[in-house]
């Protein structure tokens, strides 16, 4: 592997010129700031459709509510959404 010289030459006097090292990273602050975001609202999707299962003994009617099937996964898939929005965001300059 070549090493990575971040100085170059100026041809016609031979001087020096140094040049700052490219050290960007591909996602700023905000990025991983609305991912964690994402992240917590999956979470929150997935607490949401926690709960009880029926047993052989007792049939729960929980495990068919609006919160388990229709909230809860809403949420998440948004969540998940929100993951991508939040990993192409570019904020402006």
């Amino acid at each position: 592997m070549a090493p990575n010289n971040n100085a170059r030459t100026d041809k016609n006097a031979g001087d020096i010129i140094e040049t700052e090292p490219r050290s960007r990273f591909a996602l700023t602050k905000i990025n991983f700031i609305l991912m964690a975001i994402a992240g917590l609202t999956i979470l929150i999707g997935f607490l949401l459709m926690l709960g009880g299962s029926s047993t052989t003994e007792a049939f729960n009617p929980d495990i068919f509510s609006t919160r388990r099937i229709v909230v809860g996964p809403t949420i998440a898939f948004l969540g998940f959404i929100f993951m991508g929005a939040a990993i192409v965001y570019r904020p402006r300059k």
